[in-house]
């Protein structure tokens, strides 16, 4: 069985949740082994802790400028990885802005296969075969690589656990020319103003849309969010209508989620919509027009206005938990 690497992200000392989903989808496919990249000293302080995740090996590449230029690092790291390792099956990697553009220059370099946004994926006697949607969500798209398969997957879209490891660490030397990548001059890290949890990794995400009305009347999303520890998403419809900041949208055009639980409020569900989040476990749809194209996706579906059904809704779950 052959080596599936993963790029480990991390921040701030700690290694995000998205790795262990990567050092899970991996162990299915073949032995899962990690590539580090970061400054001096960033081995020690994690490798460890991706061990404890399931990594068999940890490919450690360190360098000065690894945090401070732009995608190119971790390019350098994971094709020192490949030619270190030998038998390597798969490449995964997040599927986020920076990861699609890593996976990109990385297939390039190794003449690989790039596969991108899989929802899920599985060894099969083809090879690693991994499951996209395609066309806004209305298609299901399994697809192989010829070459190396050089992955990136949707956070949150595969579950599972891999037994704690105490990994083989391999040092890495990568080669880093500042003259062809961006710089990185300062980075200013902001406190999230709310408690509540990532929108692209939360396991549940109550969203809403132009149903709601207004900026005020947002604020029942949020509610219904709170009882649940949910993160808030909203509708495009709802983002240009000023009921809630752009970085709460969901959709092609702005994050796509694959929560547990995606219950959405006063959404139609337009196909653009419906791409960044119908990958979601379980759906619940409460709108008044019982011909929403969102409740065709909906596991539940409530045909009832959203003033009436989600105050009940928030006091019942409220009583469930006090029981």
């Amino acid at each position: 069985m052959g080596q599936i690497l993963v790029l480990a992200e991390h921040s701030q000392g700690t290694l995000t949740a998205v790795t262990g989903e990567l050092l899970a989808a991996a162990a299915r496919l073949g032995e899962p082994s990690a590539v580090l990249v970061g400054r001096p000293g960033t081995g020690d302080a994690l490798v460890a802790a991706l061990g404890a995740l399931g990594a068999q090996r940890v490919y450690v590449a360190e360098a000065d400028e690894a945090e401070t230029l732009l995608i190119t690092p971790a390019v350098a790291a994971l094709e020192a990885a490949v030619a270190a390792a030998g038998a390597v099956e798969g490449v995964l990697i997040t599927a986020s802005i920076a990861g699609r553009e890593i996976a990109a220059r990385l297939s390039v370099r190794l003449a690989a296969g790039l596969i991108n946004d899989a929802v899920d994926i599985e060894s099969t006697d083809d090879g690693i075969v991994a499951t996209m949607q395609a066309l806004g969500g209305a298609y299901i798209v399994r697809a192989a690589a010829k070459s190396l398969p050089v992955v990136t997957i949707r956070p949150h879209s595969i579950a599972g656990t891999v037994p704690a490891t105490e990994p083989e660490r391999v040092d890495l030397a990568i080669s880093l020319n500042g003259a062809h990548a961006a710089q990185i001059t300062a980075v200013h890290a902001e406190t999230a103003a709310t408690d509540r949890p990532d929108l692209m990794s939360a396991s549940v995400v109550v969203s809403g849309g132009r149903g709601l009305g207004s900026r005020e009347n947002f604020t029942l999303v949020e509610q219904l969010a709170d009882v649940f520890g949910a993160a808030v998403g909203a509708s495009r419809a709802a983002v240009d209508a000023d009921y809630c900041d752009h970085n709460r949208q969901v959709g092609q055009t702005g994050v796509t989620v694959s929560p547990d639980l995606y219950i959405a409020l006063g959404i139609s569900g337009a196909i653009q919509h419906r791409a960044g989040m119908q990958s979601a476990k379980t759906i619940v749809v409460i709108n008044k027009d019982a011909d929403a194209p969102l409740f065709e996706v909906a596991d539940f579906g409530v045909v009832g206005d959203l003033f009436t059904v989600v105050p009940q809704l928030i006091e019942a779950v409220r009583t469930r938990r006090q029981a």
